[in-house]
């Protein structure tokens, strides 16, 4: 890998995203070598993925470069490649590029999109966990709509016109949103020779209530505001295969889609190479103690959404979303310090800064420890924490002039299809995986 030799402790980061990140900057600049290794150069700001998927902001504004954000770190290194075993006996971690010897390790890689062992949904449905997966729903939306005029078929047309998302949580919910916007205020001044009516936006939920975790009234509020801006929201229903052409579910009702976007459920990323009691099954997430370390191991440490640490107030580990990660990376950077000095390290206990979603144009749901509200003020909340969180001041202004320029135009300038996605030779799906062809 080409990394220097030195007397100081070696601490290997395997992932950039929120967790990875929070514990190389608790690094920085102390005596210690840190080593980030992660199979992309850049961190990509997740919650806003799915305005990528729908055109409206471009997916350079919500990804910044790693190197970029430890240019003046002396103690830091980072390498592309993809981890592919970790060796404990000998402290070694074995990549695509070398392997490379640590003293202390952390585990930050995040999570993927968990289709329980179903695989035919994981063969034809969309997943969006990273910016290849979003630009690819971007395309196959306006793809879909190209193809649209052109059959005489109507049953063809209703199916590549209607879009089904499975999951009702933040991500479903969001995406719903964007997806009816585009539908009342962009698409029919795109296609004003196809009968848009024709789309139907469907949400289907397992349980009764959407976005759940959050309060009631968030979860009533934001199906509320769904069904006035037009999407079917389908509760207690689930799917159970799709074949490419037909969404089959528990119940008497089938939809005939040629898009499903799979926001159902995610598990942990892991690397292999940890005794299997270490995993939590089905979850696919590392058994932490409370200061992070992975059970069984003194110099291994998982953290963010691969890491379960089970509590009194989180019997299955804490919610794997960004706060968390941030929480738990920025501790174990510190309590790797305390250690090196021989100081005591502090036990990790997660501060709930709230939860929201947002729902479409001043509309969104906000859930804070001591307040919640909806409507258009949490709209600006909502969107003041996101632009807050973004990581660089180009990314911040970037999102924030889309945001205003959206707003005042009821626009979505970048529905570009820059890297086909559907198979040319087929009226079906061509299976990729995270982007390539």
């Amino acid at each position: 890998m080409n990394i220097p030799q030195t007397s100081f402790p070696r601490v290997i980061i395997i992932g950039g995203g929120f967790a990875g990140l929070a514990a190389a900057r608790a690094l920085e600049n102390q005596e210690l070598q840190v080593v980030l290794i992660d199979k992309h150069n850049y961190h990509t700001f997740q919650p806003l993925l799915y305005q990528v998927a729908t055109g409206g902001l471009e997916p350079d504004s919500i990804a910044f470069p790693l190197r970029k954000r430890f240019n003046d770190v002396e103690n830091f290194y980072f390498r592309l490649a993809k981890v592919t075993n970790i060796n404990t006996d000998k402290n070694i971690v074995e990549t695509t590029i070398g392997n490379l010897e640590y003293d202390e390790l952390i585990i930050a890689t995040g999570s993927t999109t968990n289709f329980f062992g179903n695989t035919n949904i994981q063969k034809y449905a969309m997943e969006m966990k990273s910016v290849p997966q979003a630009l690819n729903i971007r395309s196959l939306v306006l793809e879909n709509f190209e193809e649209a005029l052109l059959v005489t078929d109507l049953e063809k047309r209703r199916a590549l016109m209607n879009f089904v998302i499975v999951g009702g949580g933040p991500t479903g919910v969001e995406l719903a949103g964007a997806l009816a916007e585009m539908k009342k205020g962009i698409l029919p001044k795109d296609y004003p020779d196809l009968d848009i009516r024709l789309m139907k936006i469907n949400l289907i939920q397992s349980s009764g209530e959407l976005l759940k975790g959050m309060s009631n009234s968030a979860s009533k509020k934001s199906e509320d505001f769904l069904i006035k801006l037009g999407v079917d929201v389908w509760k207690n229903l689930r799917v159970l295969d799709y074949d490419g052409e037909t969404v089959k579910t528990d119940g008497e009702d089938h939809f005939k889609a040629q898009t499903v976007i799979w926001a159902a459920g995610v598990k942990g990323e892991t690397v292999s190479g940890l005794q299997q009691e270490c995993l939590v099954e089905r979850a696919d997430r590392f058994k932490v103690d409370e200061y992070s370390k992975v059970i069984g191991y003194d110099n291994v440490y998982a953290i963010g959404d691969v890491a379960c640490m089970q509590t009194k107030d989180y019997e299955r580990g804490h919610p794997m979303m960004a706060q968390p990660a941030i929480q738990q990376g920025s501790l174990v950077g510190k309590n790797i310090l305390a250690k090196l000095k021989g100081k005591k390290q502090k036990p990790f206990k997660y501060n709930d800064k709230g939860s929201m979603a947002t729902i479409g144009r001043n509309k969104a749901v906000v859930d804070l420890p001591k307040w919640k509200f909806q409507g258009v003020f949490a709209w600006f909340v909502w969107m003041f924490v996101h632009l807050f969180s973004l990581i660089g001041f180009r990314n911040k202004v970037i999102v924030f002039m889309n945001w205003v320029y959206n707003y005042i135009r009821f626009d979505r300038e970048t529905r570009l299809i820059i890297r086909p996605y559907k198979n040319k030779n087929k009226y079906s799906f061509k299976a990729q995986e995270d982007g390539n062809y």
